[in-house]
């Protein structure tokens, strides 16, 4: 599994670099779609995660829980919740989707 989140980590990466190239908007849109999906995009996945990993922190942490562990794990709680509400960016990526020919190529030195 390290592996695999490994990979995945590198291909969100790539995506990040490529992104910085500037390409056209109507070949980056495509990309985005499934990163923001409204119901498994990234937002949603990284929200479950966070959570999941605060409910293992919390079901394993000795008891008494320690006070910097009871932070840690609300920590991972609010940033579960912070990042699940991106999820409405689905909705901006479907509005870029239905504005074909509306962003021109500028040179990077152009913007």
């Amino acid at each position: 599994m390290p592996d695999q989140v490994r990979k995945t980590t590198r291909t969100l990466a790539e995506l990040a670099t490529y992104l910085r190239t500037y390409p056209p908007v109507e070949k980056a849109v495509p990309l985005l779609v499934p990163l923001l999906d409204e119901d498994s995009g990234a937002p949603i996945l990284l929200g479950d995660i966070l959570r999941s990993a605060a409910r293992l922190v919390s079901q394993q942490a000795a008891r008494p829980m320690a006070d910097e562990t009871r932070q840690i794990i609300d920590g991972l709680r609010e940033a579960a919740q912070e990042i699940t509400d991106w999820h409405v960016l689905h909705w901006d990526v479907q509005r870029l989707s239905a504005m074909p020919g509306e962003f021109a190529i500028l040179a990077p030195e152009d913007q």
